[in-house]
Parts: structure tokens; C-alpha cells; sequence
């Protein structure tokens, strides 16, 4: 969760703003993320402009795909 913060580009009034809690549950999130629900979780994801992949459990990591050029 910690790598989420600081990989951001917004601070924490905003992530505190669009999860709808106060700035030091976010700190406390940072430290303990345990308590954070899958709701919050996508909320973030979406902020942050991150992608979440869900394998079935034993498969591999898919391999990245070539990166189609942008036009």
C-alpha cells in the first residue's frame, strides 16, 4: 500500500478525499493495509491509473504482450 502512496501523483488530502476517510487512516493504511476492503482497493487502482490482474490460483504470470504503437 505503501508503494501505491508514494508512487502517486496526488497527495494524501485527495486519496483520503475519494476513499472517504481521514488523512490519518491513510497513513495508517500505508503502514497496515489489512483493514483496507476490496471497495477502497478499487477505488485506488482507478486513482492511480493501476491495473489489477487476477489469476486463477496456480496458474503462471501471463508474458507481457508487445506493446502496440500508439498513433
Amino acid at each position: 500500500m505503501g508503494q501505491i502512496f508514494a508512487a502517486g501523483r496526488w497527495p494524501y488530502p485527495s486519496a483520503a478525499s475519494w476513499l472517504d476517510v481521514s488523512q490519518s487512516r491513510i497513513s495508517t493504511l500505508e503502514a497496515d493495509s489489512s483493514a483496507l476492503t476490496l471497495n477502497q482497493l478499487l477505488t485506488l487502482f482507478g486513482a492511480y491509473e493501476l491495473q489489477l490482474h487476477v489469476l486463477d490460483k496456480g496458474s503462471s504470470a501471463p508474458t507481457p504482450a508487445a506493446s502496440a504503437p500508439e498513433w
